[in-house]
């Protein structure tokens, strides 16, 4: 295999375990907040209070950002963004570079 399918290939990969561990979080979210529900109101657990709405609404907002990490963040920075991003600085070093090279040239005093 050579290196850019390597690569690809990699990347793939990559995304598929981020998906996978996303789908995992969502099913221990489901089972945990049944677990909590039950524990709160059928084994009565603190049942005079509903406590676990708290508890399962900061996880919510967690998994609500474990998936605008995966879904949203993840597959537009990628390393085609990455690559763009370095070769946009690589372009703006080289422009200022040449500036300076003919700043220095212009500015060197002419024999007379």
């Amino acid at each position: 295999m050579e290196a850019a399918q390597h690569e690809l290939y990699e990347y793939a990969r990559d995304r598929i375990k981020q998906k996978k561990w996303l789908f995992i979080h969502f099913i221990v979210l489901l089972i945990g907040s049944l677990f909590l529900f039950t524990s709160n109101h059928l084994l009565n657990f603190h049942d005079e209070t509903n406590w676990w709405i708290w508890v399962v609404s900061v996880w919510i907002c967690i998994f609500i950002f474990h998936l605008i990490k995966v879904l949203i963040t993840d597959s537009f920075m990628n390393k085609n963004w990455e690559r763009a991003q370095i070769d946009k600085l690589m372009l703006q070093q080289n422009k200022k570079i040449e500036k300076l090279k003919n700043d220095l040239e212009n500015s060197k005093p002419t024999a007379e």
